[in-house]
């Protein structure tokens, strides 16, 4: 698939889950937050089953091999095997098995994750430079110590190849986010002056792995992430779906670049389950159910409800005339934007969107 962005959202007069084969379904912020399902997501995904779609549970989260994934999943109240697991571990072990001889050794900064992912690829993990790494491979630890980074260090320091698995900044939690692998990466490369290889999401290998192991024809990527899971999703020209479960609020929407912004949009997983409307341009603005945005004179959004068409029962038809709105404009006119409400439900509206 070619590489495509959206300019504006898409549109679907059938639920999701009966257009697309398989919803490859990000994890953290997604399907739960940190120990808990978030709220109504076993249901949804147990109808989307029942509608036929199929699902892949796919993370750039490198912590835990798929099998334990699947245990916390089914925990949770959500049907899940092993082999429907993909995580970033396995991107980066398929990206070095095809580049190293089998049975290379690979030095580990991460946790059991990567030792399992590698063996799957017949790696052999080590956990000492002075093992003679052929490569190293960095992914997200919450125990990750000074020790982990030493070593990686050093064997980095020999000139062999460094996999980063991912560079998210964060990870989300219930207190708030947390530092995630991307994190840890900067201390290693602080330290290196070396810039790592990385393979799981926004990079296509990661799709790849993703499509591989689901069998998918027709996939949608679900996910909370702009600068991953929609970036990753649009660089290999697969439709998306950004829910608002995780870190993407909706003031972060209006002013997603071009490669960042998804074709759909959902509070929860429950956006499978639904048709989505589509904004529609109208005189100098766009309009979604019964509320109208356009680019103002001085250069701001503004909101109005225009009293024709019906809300979609998700709330959201205001977010999506808005993110039509200010994706009409250069991406690079409006850095920021101002949103006013023309009259007091378009106020209201706002509130509720955090937009005011």
């Amino acid at each position: 698939m070619a590489a495509v962005t959206s300019v504006t959202l898409s549109g679907s007069n059938a639920p999701l889950a009966e257009l697309f084969d398989v919803a490859l379904l990000d994890l953290d912020g997604v399907v739960y937050i940190g120990a808990d399902a978030v709220p109504g997501v076993p249901e949804a995904l147990k109808q989307a089953r029942v509608s036929g779609m199929r699902l892949a549970f796919v993370t750039n989260n490198a912590a835990r091999p798929p099998q334990a994934v699947a245990e916390h999943l089914n925990h949770l109240g959500i049907a899940a095997e092993a082999d429907e697991v993909v995580n970033s571990s396995q991107a980066a072990a398929h990206y070095l098995a095809d580049r190293l001889p089998a049975g290379a050794k690979v030095l580990v900064v991460g946790t059991e994750g990567l030792h399992v992912a590698l063996r799957e690829r017949g790696l052999v993990p080590v956990t000492s430079a002075d093992d003679a790494p052929a490569a190293v491979v960095q992914g997200y630890s919450p125990t990750l110590s000074w020790q982990d980074l030493a070593e990686g260090a050093v064997a980095i320091g020999t000139g062999v190849p460094w996999v980063a698995t991912n560079l998210d900044p964060t990870v989300p939690s219930p207190r708030g986010p947390l530092p995630g692998n991307g994190s840890l990466v900067a201390a290693l490369r602080h330290a290196t002056g070396v810039t790592p290889i990385v393979t799981g999401k926004p990079e296509p290998t990661m799709h790849r792995e993703s499509v591989e192991r689901s069998g998918a024809v027709s996939p949608i990527v679900v996910g909370d992430r702009l600068d991953t899971d929609i970036e990753g999703a649009n660089a290999v020209g697969c439709p998306s779906l950004l829910v608002l479960s995780g870190v993407t609020g909706a003031a972060d929407l209006l002013i997603a670049p071009l490669n960042q912004r998804p074709n759909y949009l959902g509070h929860d997983l429950a956006a499978l389950l639904y048709a989505h409307p589509a904004p529609t341009g109208r005189e100098g603005g766009w309009t979604c159910g019964p509320w109208r945005a356009e680019v103002s004179a001085e250069g701001g959004l503004t909101l109005a409800r225009s009293g024709d068409g019906d809300e979609t029962a998700d709330g959201l038809d205001a977010l999506r005339a808005l993110c039509a709105a200010a994706w009409s404009v250069g991406e690079s006119a409006h850095p920021d934007w101002t949103v006013q409400g023309r009259d007091e439900p378009a106020r209201a509206e706002l509130v509720r969107l955090s937009l005011a």
